[in-house]
């Protein structure tokens, strides 16, 4: 299937700022794009592209006083299919991972670890290891933390998420980070696309959204705590250790963001 999606953000700067933004699709998801996903900007600014260390793709600019607009409007092919589920999936040693995978185990700033670490031993030391643990986690993490838009929180830890029983989708992703990695379970923070594809239309405003991925025997899989069943039609953009990394947008100044449009919508035949 194709999927229609794209933005529209606005910034207003009071002067020159330096500005870093993570709005392009993952390249492991740049084969599919059947139409460019092209930042663009409706001022005649210089850009510079570049991968990050995780293999993002950023953008930096400057913004410059007044108002700035940035859009993107792409199609990309799509499987069709839910999130893959592999209850057979088992865990790795430590000493076994890859080199590259070990920074998934660590702490980070919004996955502290040591803070979380008892907890998650007594809930889910007796757990089987591998896929059920991780399904374990995701049921919990669901069951305990209350969604809702209101709850947002730009320096909500995952410890925080877990005391505060409330969040959005990046504290959901957070605090099942973080037991994981408690676990030793490699767990990373994704960030993307996720509309309303397969599912009844949720009457909210669309937006970005997060979920993690754990690395079980030798590859990784995709999870959702806050959704908690397989879902249609992400478009992965960013990876990281958490949302810190994969910020959809970075000011080296002031600037207030005016507009904030997404759109994921999958393209019907005719």
């Amino acid at each position: 299937m194709r999927i229609h999606a794209g933005y529209d953000i606005a910034f207003e700067c009071p002067q020159p700022t330096p500005m870093m933004f993570m709005l392009n699709v993952h390249p492991s998801r740049e084969p599919d794009l059947v139409t460019p996903d092209r930042l663009t900007v409706d001022r005649p600014l210089g850009t510079h592209v570049y991968r990050d260390g995780f293999g993002n793709v950023c953008t930096r600019l400057v913004l410059p006083p007044g108002l700035t607009h940035l859009s993107a409007d792409f199609l990309i092919e799509d499987s069709g299919l839910p999130d893959e589920v592999a209850p057979g999936a088992g865990q790795m040693s430590v000493e076994s991972l890859p080199d590259d995978v070990l920074v998934y185990l660590l702490g980070s700033r919004y996955c502290d670890t040591d803070r979380l670490s008892d907890i998650a031993w007594q809930l889910f030391g007796e757990v089987p290891s591998g896929w059920a643990r991780v399904q374990a986690i995701c049921d919990y993490v669901h069951d305990r933390i209350t969604f809702g838009y209101e709850h947002a929180s730009a320096t909500r830890t995952a410890w925080d998420g877990h005391n505060d029983q409330r969040g959005v989708c990046r504290d959901f992703a957070h605090l099942a980070i973080t037991l994981c990695r408690c676990m030793n379970i490699p767990a990373r923070y994704c960030t993307g696309y996720l509309g309303d594809i397969g599912i009844p239309p949720v009457d909210a405003p669309m937006d970005f959204s997060a979920w993690f991925q754990v690395f079980l025997d030798g590859r990784w899989y995709t999870f959702d705590a806050r959704h908690n069943v397989p879902r249609i039609g992400r478009i992965l953009m960013g990876i990281g250790r958490d949302a810190t990394d994969v910020a959809i947008s970075t000011s080296f100044g002031r600037s207030t963001l005016t507009k904030f449009e997404v759109v994921t919508d999958e393209v019907v035949a005719a």
